[in-house]
């Protein structure tokens, strides 16, 4: 009799082959075990394996007006418990769908548990279950992770919804792999004497055994799409396999004559590019970006077949794990970035001869002002940095090379702090205002008189630049405004104070008030003149004067005001003057500043 095993899964990139062997019909599903790389194709479909329904979870009937248009089936069963995944790689301007069925029975084939029908009008590479392998977290066209347990038969549909394909891969993912890396998916749903499918990297040894008990005669075929050839001289047990192909192997016994077909596919191994060591000034917060070296890795190999990962460690590079963040921040200093580039289509295909020094050079910061003031009293100022890096070179517009300079005079200066390493430098660049600041004064006192109790308003006026002033009256706090409200009747002290330390002043002023002009003509109204508050002071003295200088009227807190007459006879209309004197807080009798010291008399 003649035993007929058949395998037929294209195990390498799915653009290699235009040809492929696939089962369009659930009851053929092709049998997938360990973590091989498939890759297949579709066209057309045999049954209509969902009996004319509609839909199945997310897929929907397609142009051919059954759900499948151009079908793939394909099953396996877990032999571990864990995490598991796929991606399934696609041309990008094709639109794919899939669904994922619980079931041991083509015929029971209930809701999939995972499915995905969206279009592909993002253009992208892969659908699956899990992560996008090319980082798109948020990509649509994935769905949650399969949380499986061993045991456990799965059918896999993967359709193509535009009638356009030129084939798919299929790759495994997920931590059962970690635990599980050659048996995760059970093999002995494949009685196939040539093994399971085999995805090398290219010029990886690959040697087929079809070493047989009773064996008479071997022959060798391949199939590289136009369908099997006979290969001359290939008469062995065992086979060397050259290229990538579908190969059989006919044995022939005493009793029967064996058949077995196996689909080996060599996956390009790339191979990272010479890196040059790179320099950057690091500043705080700001990163660099790793990806920036991606196509110095990959030369002229497309990055749509291979992605690049940078590594802390030659282990971790080796093995594929811990990739550093592409935006990577790291602290100043050279660090060894170790480069990982891998096949896309096979994890296993990858070079991680090379890494690159990754320096990276502190840039100075600015720690001291970049305004500074010469007070007048002193004559100079210290300006640049007074805790200087001895690693630092410091140069100022004057030519100065120190890392702080003492300047006398008004202007902007400008100092350049450089850090070289590695020939490379990083440099900042600070420009410092520097003015003049002079003692302040007070030039006179502006009282605005409200109701002699708690309203009233005094504006301290100064001579010369105010902008750099601050100003207390009594006990209260210092503030910038000049102008103090609330102000009760009395004696009171104001203090004047440089922001910048060149020197404080302090003086008495005395809140009073009284008429600018009186009119006794009898009308009763503004008949005398006064001055009101004079209870708030330590035995006040008011004196009035003519133009002339002579004394004309003293008054006391307890006198009543001035009529307007001197010896009993009335003074004509004009201005006269006064002087408010009082005894301050160290017993000495003081005239009262910044009062207005004339009044008018009307008649």
């Amino acid at each position: 009799m003649v035993k007929l095993v058949t395998r037929t899964l294209i195990l390498c990139l799915f653009w290699q082959f235009s040809h492929a062997q696939v089962s369009q019909e659930c009851a053929n599903a092709i049998p997938i075990c360990s973590n091989t790389p498939i890759n297949g194709g579709t066209n057309g479909y045999g049954v209509d394996d969902f009996n004319g329904a509609s839909s199945s979870g997310c897929l929907e009937q397609t142009l051919s007006g059954s759900i499948e248009s151009n079908s793939a089936w394909y099953r396996f069963r877990t032999a571990a418990s864990g995490q598991l995944g796929f991606n399934i790689g696609h041309n990008s301007n094709e639109d794919w769908d899939f669904a994922l069925y619980r079931a041991s029975d083509c015929n029971m084939l209930g809701e999939p548990i995972r499915c995905n029908f969206f279009d592909n009008s993002e253009n992208k590479s892969f659908i699956g279950v899990g992560v996008d392998p090319t980082g798109d977290e948020d990509s649509v066209h994935y769905e949650d992770w399969l949380q499986v347990n061993a045991g456990e038969d799965y059918y896999l549909l993967i359709n193509n919804f535009s009638n356009v394909n030129s084939g798919f891969s299929i790759q495994f993912t997920g931590n059962i792999w970690i635990t599980n890396p050659n048996d995760a998916l059970d093999c002995s749903i494949i009685n196939n004497l040539l093994g399971p499918p085999i995805a090398a990297c290219e010029n990886d040894p690959v040697v087929l055994d079809a070493a047989t008990s009773g064996a008479m005669s071997y022959e060798w075929y391949s199939d590289t799409g136009s369908g099997f050839q006979l290969i001359s001289g290939a008469t062995s047990s065992t086979y060397s396999v050259p290229y990538s192909a579908q190969y059989r192997v006919v044995v022939t016994t005493g009793m029967e004559t064996i058949i077995s077909d196996v689909q080996v596919g060599f996956t390009p191994t790339p191979t990272t590019a010479t890196m040059a060591d790179t320099v950057y000034c690091h500043v705080p917060n700001i990163v660099f970006d790793l990806g920036t070296k991606d196509a110095e890795a990959l030369g002229s190999q497309d990055s749509n077949d291979f992605m690049v990962s940078y590594h802390s460690s030659q282990a971790d590079a080796n093995l594929g794990i811990n990739p550093l963040q592409k935006q990577y921040e790291k602290s100043p200093g050279p660090e060894t970035i170790y480069v990982r580039t891998t096949s896309l289509a096979n994890p296993d295909c990858y070079d991680a001869s090379q890494n690159f020094v990754l320096d990276s050079i502190e840039t100075p910061e600015i720690t001291f002002d970049e305004e500074a003031v010469i007070c007048e009293s002193l004559g100079f100022v210290e300006i640049g940095e007074t805790m200087p890096n001895p690693a630092f070179t410091y140069l100022w517009s004057t030519g100065e090379q120190s890392p702080s300079i003492m300047v006398s005079e008004e202007g902007e200066y400008t100092l350049t702090i450089t850090n070289t390493s590695s020939n490379s430098s990083c440099e900042v660049t600070s420009t410092i205002a520097v003015s003049m600041s002079t003692l302040p004064s007070i030039a006179d006192v502006a009282i605005d008189i409200q109701d002699l109790r708690t309203n009233n308003m005094v504006t301290i006026i100064t001579e010369g630049n105010s902008a750099n002033l601050e100003y207390r009256m009594d006990d209260g706090a210092y503030q910038s405004s000049n102008v103090f409200e609330g102000v009760t009747p009395g004696n009171h002290r104001v203090y004047l104070r440089d922001i910048y330390g060149c020197g404080e002043v302090e003086d008495d002023i005395v809140v009073v008030g009284f008429l600018t002009s009186f009119s006794p003509n009898g009308d009763v109204l503004n008949e005398s003149w006064q001055i009101e508050g004079l209870s708030e002071l330590n035995s006040p003295i008011v004196t009035i004067y003519d133009r002339y200088g002579k004394l004309i009227k003293q008054m006391t807190e307890f006198d009543s005001g001035w009529d307007g007459s001197f010896n009993g006879k009335p003074l004509p209309s004009t201005d006269y003057w006064f002087k408010l004197s009082y005894i301050d807080d160290d017993g000495v009798r003081v005239n009262a500043k910044y009062l207005q010291s004339h009044f008018s008399l009307v008649r």
